[in-house]
């Protein structure tokens, strides 16, 4: 039941007064001051009602007191490695705090400190797809500095959770554009550098304040469920390495000794068709020579060529047999004979002798040939 509703009684809050009103505000005063004079030991005396004050060296102590310490606590220092960032009614301040000794109001303004030296480390490991649809498992470690505190604290609810979800998608990028050869084997420092590149747009472009400092990969591998396959398949590779490199090798030492072989040939047909047209342009030559002695001694010249050519025809002919015109006798000449005579070497024939032999030959026909026409004059 209320205190004013009827029946309630007398349950006047501000005391049993015999008239309805509002509550003496002086005498309300009145009594808060001694109450504060008891609390702070004020001396005693009389405000017009008898009740006990506070005297002015009191309150201006307290106020002095309440001064210091509301300076004193917005005194504040910033290490070097530290930034601050200055909250003014919740409105972000247009610079940052840097390093030494500050002071702002308290109450008015609120000091963040950020780390901005301080090189973290966030861990990242999942399973990509690659571009020729196979999987690895791919384990990264991002280093990471924040390069602007405000940005960090303000434009993004959690940098760190969006640095996990930048990485994931930097990563799927590049490892979705490669080949698992170029993810396992020689291509990782690429995919690495490739993979910071990327992070660090992500976050420029999200205003997370982070930047990026090295990108390592620490593990890329199949999965463990495929591993004995895949060790098989660089087995193999290594193996067809292995052949190519020993075929290269044989190449390496067949190609230039078939280039010599052919060099070779090719100047040895030089040197054949120039030993062939200077002995033809000495033929050439010798014949123009002998044409002009011929012209001079027909008979002579002719007498020589002839026995020339005979000399070169039985010079590599061991047996000669010759027919007698008219005749049925058939003249044999033991070539072979007459150069075992002179020696064992047919290079060592004596050429005088053989002239004239060949002489004597020519001489015995001409008289057989003669002594034939004879006969048949006389028949």
């Amino acid at each position: 039941m209320a205190w004013n509703e009827s029946g309630g009684g007398d349950k006047d809050p501000w005391g049993n007064r015999g008239e309805q009103g509002p509550p003496d505000l002086d005498e309300a005063i009145r009594k808060l001051q001694g109450q504060l004079s008891g609390l702070f030991g004020g001396g005693k005396g009389s405000t017009g009602g008898g009740g006990r004050g506070i005297s002015a060296g009191t309150i201006s102590l307290l106020l002095i007191v309440l001064a210091g310490l509301y300076v004193f606590s917005g005194v504040y220092q910033v290490d070097e490695q530290e930034r601050g960032v200055v909250f003014r009614f919740g409105k972000l301040m247009d610079e940052e705090v840097t390093p030494g000794l500050h002071w702002n109001p308290p109450l008015i303004d609120q000091v963040q400190l950020v780390n901005v030296t301080q090189v973290q480390s966030h861990s990242h490991q999942a399973s990509m797809l690659t571009e020729d649809e196979n999987i690895v498992d791919i384990s990264l470690t991002v280093q990471w500095v924040i390069a602007s505190a405000a940005d960090y604290l303000i434009n993004v609810r959690d940098p760190k959770k969006s640095l996990d979800q930048a990485t994931e998608s930097a990563l799927r990028h590049v490892a979705g554009s490669a080949t698992m050869d170029q993810v396992i084997t020689d291509g990782r420092e690429a995919i690495a550098i490739e993979v910071q590149e990327r992070l660090r747009s992500y976050l420029k472009t999200y205003g997370t304040g982070i930047d990026i400092t090295k990108v390592n990969i620490d593990r890329s591998a199949p999965p463990v469920q495929v591993q004995d396959a895949f060790n098989d398949v660089q087995k193999a590779k290594e193996d067809q390495q292995k052949f190519i490199n020993q075929a290269t090798a044989y190449s390496q030492q067949i190609v230039p000794e078939a280039r010599g072989k052919a060099q070779r040939q090719l100047e040895e047909a030089q040197a054949y068709r120039d030993r062939v047209i200077a002995r033809s342009e000495g033929e050439a030559e010798r014949f123009e020579k002998l044409l002009n002695e011929y012209s001079l001694a027909k008979r002579v010249t002719r007498d020589r060529l002839y026995i020339d050519a005979l000399e070169n025809v039985f010079k590599n002919a061991s047996k000669v047999m010759v027919d007698v015109e008219g005749g049925n006798n058939m003249m044999y000449l033991p070539l072979d004979k007459l150069t075992q005579q002179s020696g064992s070497n047919a290079s060592n024939v004596d050429i005088t002798n053989l002239r004239r032999e060949m002489e004597q030959l020519r001489r015995d026909v001409g008289s057989s040939r003669s002594s034939s026409n004879n006969r048949t004059r006389s028949n």
